[in-house]
């Protein structure tokens, strides 16, 4: 501890010797942890013990130094489609947190053009940054950030980009699947599809493994497939279509909470009562979710962890390591806005 601080103080500028004092290990091994390269050589549970004691104490390693030995900024560019969006928001948060573990700055761009081609937000992004995190987008829409040679990690996108030295996505598939199975075995056999108008990879998915599970059940059927922007707007006249055609589907089963809170004021307008003449269910369980009534039958998508990962990744693609994909697991939460199908 420095020696103008009494025993419990927390040191004004604390250094690498006082986390070591805090942790109770040595200089080296904060070292080791703070620039990610314990896996091996420090249990997970020291490592995680180090990363505590440096946020108590409010330790920040010197970046400027630090800069100059490495000749790096040790700034991180994300990249997300909108910021309007919870999922992003959190995601965002969940980076921020690791990056700040280990001296990162992090700068939140939210892209104009949405999920096209973003614009470099730096006249020199090689310069300024060292590499970057996008979310829910295509590695070619990076490529004004990404021709400088910065390592780019991509979330929530196709596994398979050539573009991304690393991905990190939930199992979107088995999501749709999980909630596919949910409303089947419920004994729904008209489903309508409220889609997302966005064209990305994780959108595709949802729709594929949906009508990969409603083919697997003989009698049952997708009658309709009715797109909308990511609005509560766009999700209500989607399903206004939908539940006004013939034949009328008994579970609208939605790409997106935000969607599946517009198709739930879709059924009221129409004298429809959710669950029981129809049934309603999202993606993402974002707050929205249990802020409507009935509460929404949704599948639960890490984003939190999406983002940790995500910056792992990248920090791991900096030190010159490769990075393996990853996937994270989802989860289907049944709740209020499903239940059998009414009787014809």
């Amino acid at each position: 501890m420095n020696s103008s601080a009494r025993p419990g103080d927390v040191p004004a500028r604390p250094t690498s010797r006082d986390v070591a004092e805090r942790a109770g290990v040595s200089q080296a091994t904060v070292s080791l942890v703070l620039r990610e390269r314990w896996q091996g050589r420090v249990s997970p549970a020291r490592a995680e013990t180090v990363r505590a004691a440096a946020r108590e104490l409010g330790y920040r390693p010197n970046l400027a130094a630090r800069s100059l030995r490495l000749g790096r900024t040790r700034t991180a560019l994300v990249v997300v489609p909108a910021l309007s969006s919870e999922f992003f928001a959190v995601m965002y948060a969940g980076a921020a947190r690791v990056a700040a573990d280990h001296g990162f700055g992090v700068v939140l761009y939210p892209s104009p053009e949405g999920i096209g081609p973003a614009p470099d937000p730096f006249a020199h992004s090689g310069a300024t940054l060292d590499g970057v995190l996008a979310s829910s987008m295509a590695a070619p829409a990076l490529r004004s950030l990404s021709e400088g040679g910065l390592p780019l990690v991509m979330l929530d996108s196709e596994p398979r980009d050539p573009g991304a030295a690393a991905t990190v996505n939930p199992d979107i598939g088995d999501g749709m699947r999980q909630l596919a199975r949910h409303v089947l075995g419920l004994g729904h056999r008209r489903i309508a599809h409220i889609a997302a108008e966005v064209d990305s990879w994780t959108f595709r998915e949802r729709s594929r493994e949906l009508t990969r599970e409603v083919a697997r059940v003989p009698d049952a059927s997708l009658v309709r497939t009715e797109r909308a922007p990511l609005t509560v707007r766009g999700g209500l006249a989607a399903a206004e279509r939908a539940l006004t055609a013939l034949p009328r589907p008994t579970v609208l089963v939605c790409d997106d909470d935000v969607l599946a809170a517009g198709a739930c004021k879709a059924a009221r307008r129409l004298g429809l009562r959710v669950p029981t003449e129809v049934s309603v269910a999202g993606f993402g369980d974002t707050d929205l979710a249990t802020a409507v009534e009935p509460e929404l039958t949704t599948v639960r998508l890490p984003a939190a962890a999406m983002g940790e990962e995500g910056m792992h990744a990248l920090l791991t693609v900096l030190r010159g390591e490769p990075a393996p994909g990853t996937v994270l697991p989802v989860a289907l939460v049944p709740r209020g806005s499903t239940g059998p199908p009414a009787g014809d």
